[in-house]
């Protein structure tokens, strides 16, 4: 008896050209720039099934066997299905500039005042707000949920090793905003810590000499925030140009956007224990770093000895520390960068062209930084159901 050979849903488009179903999800994987690895199963004619798996310079095809009776209409709905329910904050939300013209049309005025004052009581609120951010985004996207406070039955962002180093003054700046927006009665619980956050880091940039920028606005704060979730999101001192490279595909950002975002190290403080290894104990033959300035290294172990507290932390910019500017790259061609991540983007050849292009042209890498802040504030908004207003920044609702 002869079988009757059953109709696919979509007889002719994904069979004869299944390579433009690649196409397609290479397409969706550029745009939405929180997946790491997406994993989507094709049947393809002849029928079998693979996996495609991102990362980030390139894609790889590998065959598994065949399942027998599957269809590649069902496999590509049950695949996107998949997709979807594993990466909910693929879909973004609409980000745009004076979001909250029409429900708090003051806020930025009231962060802009609160950052101010922060700043004139201490300069430590340029760096921990920076950081602050910079950590929250790299880890569950930009919610604000490296705010969120510990509790008896969870552990959060904040208490993981790589978050205790967050200065305080980073986290006083968004709750010392969110009181001063919250005493106006239209704005209160109007308007979110993820927002919050990221206008204070635009203008601790400005305070300090750096560029200032329209923010897009539009996010929603996370609904959880866990340690474990800290895990191999965050780039090390130690890290090289691939590691870095990496890390930062993995977020939707290219190596010209990771050059400018480091930058910000540029006001930056770090403690000894990041980097003595390159002064004390960097290898049996040379215990000094060698593509560390030898002048620079006298300096460097006269503020953190030994035997210093762990606990102390130095300028990470040697010559213009308290100014947000493109010194930091001239001291990269000195070879005055503090961690091997730094120092890392002048000795590359793959990254010495743009080290030194900004650093002979400030206006340049202002242009850059600009653009590298706004693609890292789109990373892994939350919308809808996946994030709400919190009352209060260091508690979930």
């Amino acid at each position: 008896m002869r079988m009757r050979r059953r109709r696919p849903l979509f007889p002719r488009l994904f069979q004869a050209h299944h390579f433009s179903i690649i196409n397609i999800l290479l397409h969706l994987h550029s745009r939405h720039t929180t997946i790491t690895t997406a994993y989507i199963f094709l049947l393809l004619n002849p029928p079998y099934i693979i996996t495609l798996n991102f990362y980030p310079h390139f894609f790889l095809i590998q065959r598994v066997p065949q399942m027998a009776r599957f269809n590649f209409s069902v496999i590509l709905i049950l695949s996107f299905s998949l997709y979807l329910f594993l990466y909910p904050s693929t879909v973004s939300a609409e980000l745009k500039h004076n979001y909250y013209a029409d429900i708090c049309p003051d806020v930025e005025s009231i962060v802009r005042k609160t950052v101010e004052k922060k700043f004139k009581e201490t300069f430590v609120t340029v760096p921990a707000t920076l950081r602050l951010f910079f950590h929250d985004c790299f880890v569950e996207g930009c919610d604000a949920s490296v705010m969120v406070q510990s509790t008896g039955s969870n552990k959060a962002e904040k208490d993981h090793p790589d978050n205790l180093s967050l200065a305080g003054d980073g986290f006083d700046t968004v709750i010392r905003a969110k009181q001063a927006i919250d005493e106006v009665s239209r704005c209160k619980n109007k308007v979110s810590c993820a927002d919050i956050l990221a206008m204070a880091t635009r203008d601790v940039v400005a305070v300090s000499g750096g560029p200032s920028y329209a923010v897009e606005l539009g996010r929603l704060d996370g609904l959880s925030s866990t340690a474990s979730s800290v895990d191999g999101k965050l780039p090390q001192p130690t890290f090289n140009l691939r590691q870095l490279n990496s890390m930062f595909a993995a977020n939707g950002l290219d190596q010209s956007d990771m050059i400018a975002l480091s930058a910000a190290h540029t006001v930056g403080f770090a403690h000894c224990a990041k980097f003595s290894d390159r002064i004390y104990n960097y290898s049996r033959k040379n215990p000094v770093d060698p593509t560390i300035n030898k002048t620079y290294v006298p300096e460097l172990k006269q503020l953190c000895p030994q035997d210093v507290d762990p606990r102390i932390a130095i300028n990470m910019d040697p010559n213009t520390p308290n100014t947000f500017d493109n010194v930091y790259f001239k001291n990269l061609q000195q070879h005055k960068g503090l961690f091997t991540s730094d120092q890392v983007l002048y000795t590359d050849t793959r990254s010495r062209p743009t080290v030194n292009a900004w650093a002979s042209d400030s206006d340049s890498f202002n242009k850059a930084f600009i653009a590298a802040m706004t693609k890292m504030g789109r990373v892994g908004v939350k919308s809808g159901n996946n994030g709400n207003i919190r009352h209060d920044c260091s508690v979930l609702n």
